[in-house]
């Protein structure tokens, strides 16, 4: 086997291990926070596991858009109607 071919599936068996590996402390890490919950305050957010940054981060993509009442809509609408007669009267300047 010429030698980039075997550097290749070395790197793939180190690839697959690593996985591996990463799969069992995550594991890990949720049984202990299943036995002792208060660890789960103790965590710098920097060091959390990824999946911990995953669940994270897809919170916050679903989170609710916030709507306006009525009232602030109206509002938003009227200023926004004079910021554009204002801006279409400078123009014929």
């Amino acid at each position: 086997m010429p030698k980039h071919k075997r550097d290749a599936h070395l790197l793939e068996l180190d690839k697959r291990g690593a996985q591996a590996q990463l799969k069992a402390l995550l594991h890990e890490v949720k049984m202990l926070i299943e036995l002792f919950p208060d660890l789960r305050d103790s965590f710098d957010k920097d060091e959390l596991p990824i999946s911990f940054i995953m669940k994270r981060g897809a919170q916050h993509a679903t989170r609710r858009k916030r709507t306006l009442s009525v009232a602030a809509k109206k509002a938003t609408s009227e200023a926004q109607k004079k910021r554009w007669a204002k801006q279409k009267a400078a123009e014929k300047k």
